[in-house]
């Protein structure tokens, strides 16, 4: 018999046995993800006097101003070392007044933490106008519609009142054109050079939205967000919105939602050497805890699969609901 020309081509290769046992597979494992990762949304509510349960995104509160303290150094034992904090106010209006008050929900909520806690904790802060316009726009609405520009100068007013009360970061979400320029001028003026900025540069008009909504009271009273939000079909569009944020000087890129989205982690990865956070929002939390809840997966290991794709994609921090629960898990 001819003996075969392809008969040394291969040796014996078997990467099976890089997974022979749970020692060696976690001597080999490429991407690890720790509590260092994480940073954890906490809902605060003016005016509330007990914690309030959140229908549609089960084991997630919101929070009277008195409880925040306590949440915090939860979230620090857990070894989590940032927050992202979202105010619910109790009063709105066209102008979206509340958001730049200096005795604001989210400015009274970083001077708490930050007088509590002091530089042991990363406060971010959301930068948007729909928790307190009577719209649920957000930006500012003239006739019906989004006036970019007079919006943009209202989110670097917030964006300073939040760095006045203490915030290291601040995160626009309101996806208006140049609101990250108009917000880094509005902080280098104001003597708040040092305080950085997390971009919501690729934010998608996305269903998985929905809970969130229902937790911040910030549903759109007329219409939708696809004006400034993106199709989430165009992937160019979305470099472009990144590469637009770069340019005008905004330090962590974050793309939002993440796990449907995973191609732009990797691709925005590919493209700046920047830190790039990926925004797990409530809809991917509640889908999981949906299924869970039902017996049909098995939470904890869905959402480690889910967490650890976020970042083996490139994200270098991840903002999650799951922040406590995974924490708690990686602590085992």
């Amino acid at each position: 018999m001819k003996k075969s020309s392809n008969s040394n081509a291969f040796p014996n290769v078997r990467l099976r046995r890089l997974r022979t046992t749970p020692a060696v597979r976690d001597l080999l494992q490429e991407t690890r993800l720790s509590a260092k990762d994480l940073i954890a949304p906490v809902f605060v509510q003016e005016g509330l006097k007990k914690p309030e349960e959140i229908g549609s995104m089960p084991d997630i509160q919101r929070l009277p101003l008195s409880r925040l303290a306590g949440e915090v150094e939860r979230i620090m034992d857990l070894g989590i070392s940032a927050i992202i904090l979202f105010g619910l106010p109790s009063h709105k209006d066209a102008e979206a007044t509340s958001a730049f008050d200096d005795r604001g929900i989210v400015q009274k909520s970083v001077e708490l933490v930050r007088k509590q806690f002091g530089n042991k904790v990363a406060i971010v802060t959301d930068v948007c106008l729909c928790q307190y316009t009577t719209h649920g726009h957000c930006g500012l609405v003239v006739d019906k519609k989004i006036d970019n520009d007079r919006s943009i100068d209202t989110l670097a007013k917030v964006a300073v009142s939040h760095a006045k009360a203490g915030a290291d970061i601040v995160a626009p979400s309101a996806m208006m054109d140049g609101q990250v320029q108009a917000i880094r001028k509005g902080l280098d003026a104001s003597g708040f050079s040092e305080v950085a900025i997390m971009g919501y540069s690729a934010k998608q008009a996305s269903p998985l939205y929905a809970p969130f909504r229902d937790a911040a009271h910030s549903a759109p009273e007329f219409g939708d967000r696809c004006t400034y939000q993106m199709p989430f079909s165009n992937a160019k569009e979305a470099m472009r919105e990144i590469e637009t944020d770069i340019a005008e000087g905004v330090d962590i890129v974050m793309i939002k939602p993440a796990i449907p989205y995973l191609d732009l982690i990797y691709k925005a990865r590919q493209a700046t050497n920047l830190p790039i956070c990926a925004y797990s929002v409530s809809g991917e939390y509640a889908l999981i805890k949906a299924a869970a809840m039902n017996g049909w997966v098995d939470e904890n290991a869905v959402m480690t699969e889910f967490l650890t794709s976020i970042k083996r994609a490139g994200a270098n921090v991840i903002i999650t609901y799951q922040a406590k629960k995974m924490a708690e898990l990686l602590s085992r």
